[in-house]
C-alpha cells in the first residue's frame, strides 16, 4: 500500500501546486460533482449540468424521475449540514448520524411496521429489520447490535479525529475517512440510504481535515462494490484503502489533465484575440489608404473582398454545422477533440467557438475544466 500512499502525496502536491481548489466555484462545482457520483451509484440518472440547474435555478430536468431528482436535492442538503458540523469539529454521536440519514431521506424515505416495532426511515431512524446485500446476498449484521455498534463506531472516530486534531496528517486523515465509509457500510444501519450515507461520512472528514475530497465515479461501481464485499469477507481495511487510494489518485489526475487542457485553450483563446486584434487594425489601415487612393485602388479592393468573402462563407458554414452536430451529441467534447475529430487547426475551432458563443447558439455551462457545450439554438 505504500506504493499507493506515495503516489496519492504525489499527486496532491501537483494539484495544490496549480491551484486548481483556488478556481471561482471550485468547491460548488466539486461538491455537485460528488453528490452526482453518489446517486448515480444508487440508480440516479440525474447529470452534474441538471444537478446545477436544480441546485442553482431550481429548474427541474425533463423525462428524469422526481425521486430521482428529490435524492439529490435531500443529498445536497445533508452535505451542507456535514461540511457545517466538519468545520466546527463537531464530534461524532449516534444522533448525529442519524439527523444526516434523516436529511439524506427526506424526501425518499418511508415508514415501515415490523413485528419489533415502527421506524421511519425519513426521519433517520435505525431499521428494525434484518437486511440483506441484494438479491440472494449476504445478510448484515442483526438489527439488534446496531445501536452498540453504531456507538463503538463514533468513540473509534473521535479517537482517531482528536490525534488528527493535535498532530495533522494527510495521509492518517484519508485512512481514517475511508474506514468510517468501511465499517458503516458493515453495520448497515438503516433500511437505506447507507451508501449515500458511508460516502458522506467519508468526505465529512476529509472536509474537516482540509483534505481535497474523494469521490467514487459512476463508471467504477463494480469495482467499488468489490472492494467493499472483500474487505467485508476478509474482516481487513485493506482492500477498501487500496481501492480508495487509487481511486482517488486517478480522479485528481483526471482533474489535472482537464485543468491543463483549459489553460492551454485560454492561452490559445488569448493568442487568437491579439491576432484578430492586429488582423482588424490592418484592415482599418486598409481601408484608409483605399479611401485616400483613387477609384483604381477602390475597384481592386472590391474586385478581391467578394471572391475572398465567398472562399470564407463555403467553409464557415460548414465547420460551424459540423462543430454544432459533435457539441449536441457530446457536450464534454473539447476544442482539441473538435480540431482532431474535424481535422481542421485548433485556432480555428476556437475561433468558431468564440464567434458561436458572441452569437448565443452554444454557451459555456460550468467552470472551464468541467464544464460542458450546451446548445442554445
Amino acid at each position: 500500500m505504500d506504493k499507493q500512499i506515495n503516489e496519492l502525496l504525489e499527486v496532491l502536491k501537483e494539484y495544490q501546486e496549480l491551484g486548481i481548489s483556488e478556481q471561482i466555484d471550485y468547491q460548488k462545482f466539486y461538491l455537485y460533482s460528488i453528490i452526482t457520483h453518489s446517486t448515480a451509484i444508487e440508480g440516479s440518472t440525474v447529470t452534474e449540468i441538471e444537478n446545477q440547474l436544480l441546485f442553482d435555478e431550481g429548474i427541474t430536468a425533463k423525462g428524469k424521475p422526481m425521486v430521482e431528482q428529490l435524492m439529490n436535492l435531500d443529498l445536497k442538503r445533508a452535505y451542507e449540514q456535514s461540511i457545517r458540523w466538519a468545520r466546527e469539529h463537531k464530534p461524532f454521536t449516534v444522533e448525529m448520524l442519524k439527523n444526516l440519514s434523516a436529511l439524506v431521506m427526506r424526501n425518499t424515505g418511508s415508514h415501515y411496521s415490523t413485528l419489533m416495532g415502527e421506524f421511519d426511515s425519513s426521519k433517520g431512524d435505525l431499521r428494525l429489520v434484518g437486511v440483506t446485500a441484494g438479491a440472494g446476498g449476504r445478510s448484515y449484521m442483526d438489527y439488534r447490535k446496531v445501536p452498540m455498534k453504531l456507538e463503538e463506531l463514533c468513540n473509534h472516530i473521535n479517537q482517531r479525529r482528536e490525534a488528527l486534531i493535535k498532530s495533522p496528517n494527510a495521509i492518517d486523515a484519508y485512512l481514517l475517512s475511508f474506514d468510517a465509509h468501511n465499517i458503516l457500510v458493515t453495520i448497515h444501519p438503516w433500511v437505506d440510504g447507507n451508501g449515500r450515507m458511508s460516502r458522506l461520512i467519508m468526505n465529512h472528514l476529509q472536509f474537516e481535515f482540509g483534505l481535497v475530497p474523494a469521490k467514487i465515479i459512476k463508471e467504477d461501481k463494480a469495482q467499488y462494490i468489490e472492494a467493499l464485499n472483500e474487505s467485508r469477507e476478509e474482516e481487513a481495511m485493506a482492500p477498501f484503502q487500496e481501492f480508495m487510494l487509487k481511486e482517488h489518485t486517478q480522479n485528481l489526475r483526471n482533474e489535472i489533465l482537464e485543468y491543463r487542457k483549459s489553460m492551454e485553450e485560454d492561452i490559445a483563446i488569448a493568442d487568437i484575440k491579439v491576432q484578430m486584434e492586429g488582423e482588424n487594425k490592418m484592415e482599418k489601415e486598409k481601408q484608409e489608404v483605399v479611401q485616400k487612393g483613387g477609384p483604381e485602388n477602390k475597384e481592386v479592393v472590391q474586385k478581391g473582398g467578394p471572391e475572398n468573402k465567398e472562399v470564407v462563407q463555403k467553409g464557415g458554414p460548414e465547420t460551424r454545422n459540423a462543430i454544432l452536430q459533435l457539441i449536441a451529441s457530446n457536450g464534454n467534447i473539447t476544442s482539441r477533440e473538435i480540431a482532431n475529430t474535424l481535422n481542421i487547426n485548433r485556432s480555428a475551432i476556437l475561433k468558431h467557438l468564440k464567434k458561436m458563443q458572441e452569437d448565443h447558439i452554444i454557451r459555456r455551462e460550468g467552470s472551464q475544466k468541467s464544464g460542458k457545450w450546451v446548445v442554445i439554438s
